[in-house]
């Protein structure tokens, strides 16, 4: 996607090597009809050049960023936020924020430690298809 990174869509970091992550990315994918996310691997030079490094050290690597202009959200708020603006009946997920932040991201720190156990992980980071490519930084 080149390095113009002043987009005003948001955009969601994952970790690129987790299927877990991938298969997320591609479920956004489908549902994000308006097309107001862009994606960007949490292991990317957009990762490396545009968040705080406590977003990108190997035990953040855990959480889901979701960066919207100068804010940052991360695991159970961001994935949320994610569902809130999807198509279809997942903006109802949202009414989970009144759950508090400690106990969600309690239960998304359960998956987030299990999930290369469970899910599995690749040797390296997802590539997307050609019709997908504008969608992703490198």
């Amino acid at each position: 996607m080149g390095t113009d990174y002043s987009i005003k869509k948001s955009i969601i970091l994952f970790d690129g090597v987790c299927n877990l992550c991938n298969a997320s990315v591609q479920f956004v994918i489908k549902r994000d009809k308006k097309k107001q996310f862009l994606f960007a691997s949490l292991q990317s030079d957009f990762a490396e050049e545009n968040l705080p490094k406590k977003y990108i050290s190997s035990n953040a690597l855990q959480s889901i960023v979701l960066k919207d202009g100068d804010h940052i959200k991360t695991k159970s708020t961001a994935a949320l936020t994610i569902a809130r603006r999807l198509s279809g009946l997942w903006p109802m997920l949202y009414l989970f924020i009144i759950v508090p932040k400690f106990l969600r991201d309690w239960v998304y720190d359960i998956v987030a430690r299990n999930r290369y156990k469970w899910f599995g992980k690749k040797d390296q980071c997802m590539i997307p298809s050609p019709e997908l490519k504008d969608r992703f930084f490198d």
